[in-house]
């Protein structure tokens, strides 16, 4: 019963060290997620840059695979070199072994103050407050689970049963390594288990030795989540997180044999010695950066024989080939035709979504994720192409037609995130909780959608023919769309104040709807905007004017 106790003390010690690691990364991302972002994308045009914006971004979200996961998706993009990208993760090693060595500083007497504020935070308003205050909540977390996993190892030492398995470990260094990484594997996070060796190590259970092995355990498999979360990604995104996976498994490799020695090294070094594990994971990752650093070349080269392009990808351009962009003309006809593939990949998410609002089938959305980073590939192929092939000048007609064509591509983009992240979600969650609109909401709602499906079809032929009249019939129709949604707003109101339950169980699903399909056809309309404007059709503003 005593053993029972203490196990239980010990996992969810770790537990709390685990929700407090998530809440400073969800309280992170909120306060500051687009900065973090675009620090991210803008700081790696030089290698010691590109090391330190790593190191940064993985200590402010308390995550190195958030860090793989976001250099990997630029990588993807064309925002980030491939080479700059593995500089990056080397820094995001570091950033974690930072991460563990602050938290172990003796400070978790300040955990109670932190969770005042943050708590405090966390009722302010504004979304960067909310975030500091709920990341603030996760650090004080964390230092509280410092200070309940050092009560649940204590008793440890005096267990003949532990001190059995770890005389076991620690003649099979091999077995002890495969067991760590395989822990931090199955917690995804290298930073929990290196708290938890800390913990044990500091209660006198495990030799120096062997916790430099168990170290390298979870570095090992600190790196195996990342690789696993990009296995549906392009061969772009998986080759940044896979080279990082070889790199730590080569440094792991190289210093199992000599991890004895290791310790004994950072034991003649002025450190505390309770403090041998984060000291060993802060050096290990340290020398593995020095050492890796001038081969992320030669690693960026390798890892297109590891993971090949795969062939018919439907992910890359059809139409975009480098060798038009001497003909303008000719390179903004296929740029052309490129974006209106990007159209149909729209269109298609559309019906689906349409589909599963009429047949309430989840089945019909599970294709929309797949579709809509498609559409974000080829928008980006699509930006880079058009750049490419203005950097020699172009005529005045054809410079206009480049911006007309990007404009589009990116209206299409957005309109792909908010069937992605909003129609998508809220038909989900009409089909999931059983939820039913009333007859007439229902039929609105279904309206709305199709005639936002024939919108973007007469779209696509504007796009192409830059017919005027059907670009004013475009733009009537955004009259229409206006007052279909404001004229369902007001009945759905009139319906809640009936008294009817099924409005009133969907009445907020209903309103996001309305706006989402009216935000999408927004996007839709402009590209009716550049023809009326050459026709001379197009005011600047729809105020009246003053008498």
């Amino acid at each position: 019963m005593h053993s029972t106790v203490i196990m239980i003390n010990l996992t969810g010690a770790v537990a709390l060290l685990l929700f407090g690691l998530a809440q400073v990364k969800d309280g992170v991302s909120r306060a500051f997620g687009a900065r973090l972002r675009t620090g991210l994308a803008t700081g790696t045009r030089h290698g010691w840059r590109a090391f330190l914006s790593g190191l940064a971004a993985t200590i402010a979200l308390q995550s190195s695979t958030a860090t793989a996961l976001m250099i990997s998706s630029f990588v993807d993009r064309g925002l980030v070199k491939a080479r700059k990208a593995q500089i990056v993760l080397l820094g995001a090693n570091v950033g974690t072994a930072v991460t563990a060595w602050l938290v172990s500083t003796g400070i978790e007497w300040i955990s109670p103050l932190l969770l005042l504020v943050g708590v405090v935070l966390r009722r302010s308003a504004g979304t960067a407050r909310q975030g500091g205050g709920t990341a603030l909540i996760g650090i004080g977390l964390m230092l509280l689970s410092l200070h309940l996993l050092g009560l649940a190892t204590e008793p440890m030492r005096t267990s003949p049963a532990l001190a059995a398995f770890i005389a076991l470990l620690d003649d099979a260094w091999p077995v002890a390594l495969i067991l760590s990484a395989a822990l931090a594997f199955l917690s995804s996070s290298s930073l929990a288990i290196v708290v938890l060796i800390l913990s044990l190590a500091s209660s006198g259970i495990l030799s120096a030795g062997l916790t430099v092995v168990l170290i390298l355990g979870a570095n090992l498999g600190g790196a195996v989540p990342p690789y696993l979360a990009t296995l549906r990604e392009s061969p772009a995104a998986r080759r940044i997180t896979l080279g990082n996976l070889l790199v730590r498994a080569a440094g792991c490799a190289l210093a199992l044999p000599l991890a004895g020695f290791s310790a004994d090294l950072i034991a003649a070094l002025p450190l505390a010695p309770d403090k041998l594990a984060v000291d060993a994971h802060l050096l290990f990752n340290l020398a593995l950066a020095a050492l890796a650093f001038p081969f992320t070349g030669m690693l960026t080269r390798l890892m297109p024989r590891l993971v090949p392009d795969a062939v018919g990808d439907e992910d890359r351009p059809k139409f975009l080939d480098p060798q038009e962009l001497s003909t303008p003309i000719v390179a903004l006809t296929s740029a052309t035709r490129e974006v209106l593939g990007v159209g149909d990949l729209v269109e298609r998410m559309l019906i689906q979504i349409s589909d599963a609002f009429r047949r309430n089938d989840l089945d019909a959305l599970r294709e929309i994720p797949t579709l809509e980073r498609r559409v974000d590939q080829l928008q980006q192929a699509v930006k880079i192409y058009l750049s490419q092939l203005g950097r020699d000048g172009l005529q005045e007609e054809d410079g206009r037609r480049s911006i007309n064509i990007l404009d589009y591509a990116i209206n299409l983009e957005h309109i792909g995130d908010i069937i992605e992240k909003g129609l998508r979600e809220q038909v989900t969650k009409k089909v999931s909780q059983g939820l039913k609109f009333s007859d007439a909401g229902y039929k609105e709602l279904q309206r709305f959608i199709d005639l936002t499906i024939d919108n973007l079809q007469i779209a696509q032929t504007i796009f192409v023919t830059r017919d005027v009249n059907l670009a004013r019939q475009l733009m009537e129709v955004k009259v229409e769309v206006r007052q279909i949604e404001k004229q369902s707003a007001e009945r759905h109101f009139e319906r809640l104040r009936e008294g009817r339950i099924d409005s009133l169980r969907t009445s907020s699903l209903h309103l996001d709807m309305l706006r989402d399909l009216k935000r999408i056809n927004a996007h839709i309309v402009s590209v009716a905007h550049p023809i009326m404007d050459a026709s001379g059709l197009l005011i600047e503003s729809r105020l009246r004017a003053s008498a």
